[in-house]
């Protein structure tokens, strides 16, 4: 059961005080009779909720996309650095919400932003192998020779060789240019490949994660909510 102001609120129908009003007008109904008091009890998933006569659905999980930027954590709360939380601005549910994987301090790009951790267990869990996709500056020549390295499985100083990660060169010089993907998530994993082959990584962005690409026209710090069909994709993930 909840609150039915707080319940408004949650779908983004006005604040507190303002779906307060709302109540007190007369506009909000639950099961066709009039609501009388903002702290009344609904169960989002049975009663029928209209205001202003259009029926209101309970939407238990949010989903937004957010492009991380360098110098904030993937997490939470933080004493001394922004956290990824401190992006998401004006959303009723944002303390509900929880990334979805980690980026390192200094790493950017793709990250979701959710309060359904079924799907969050799914999409991080070893079992499933979910790929993610990173563009990265490497200070060094990159070569066949390290694309091959990187298919069969690197030490990274780990029990496990890490898992075939497929490389891509987009250009190699100086300052190579690639693209890597990788099915696991150990600590500073691109970076410490990287160092094993005798190459810096300079900079790091993920731009995909299973079916979800980092959308282009999201600035750092930027963020949107899915949509349907990206939430569905998502899903599917076994």
């Amino acid at each position: 059961m909840m609150r039915l102001d707080k319940l408004l609120c949650e779908m983004n129908l006005g604040t507190r005080s303002q779906v307060k009003e709302q109540i007190k007008k007369g506009r909000v109904t639950v099961n066709g009779n009039t609501a009388q008091r903002p702290e009344q009890k609904t169960d989002p998933e049975n009663d029928r909720i209209c205001v202003d006569g259009k029926p209101i659905s309970y939407i238990q999980y949010v989903y937004y996309m957010l492009h991380k930027p360098a110098g904030c954590v993937s997490a939470t709360e933080d004493g001394r650095h922004a956290t990824v939380l401190d992006y998401i601005k004006d959303e009723p549910r944002r303390q509900e919400l929880f990334p979805v994987g980690r980026l390192d301090l200094d790493t950017e790009g793709l990250l979701l932003m959710t309060n359904d951790g079924e799907l969050a267990h799914r999409l991080l869990s070893p079992a499933h192998h979910v790929p993610k996709t990173y563009y990265a500056k490497v200070k060094g020549q990159v070569t066949g020779q390290d694309v091959e390295e990187f298919s069969k499985g690197l030490d990274i100083g780990e029990k496990k060789l890490t898992k075939p990660a497929e490389l891509t060169i987009l250009q190699s010089g100086e300052i190579s240019e690639i693209l890597v993907i990788i099915t696991e998530g150990r600590f500073h994993q691109i970076k410490r490949m990287f160092a094993c082959v005798g190459k810096e990584v300079i900079y790091l962005k993920r731009i995909r994660m299973g079916s979800l690409q980092l959308d282009e026209n999201l600035a750092p710090g930027e963020y949107r909510p899915l949509t349907e069909e990206e939430v569905l994709e998502l899903q599917k993930a076994k």
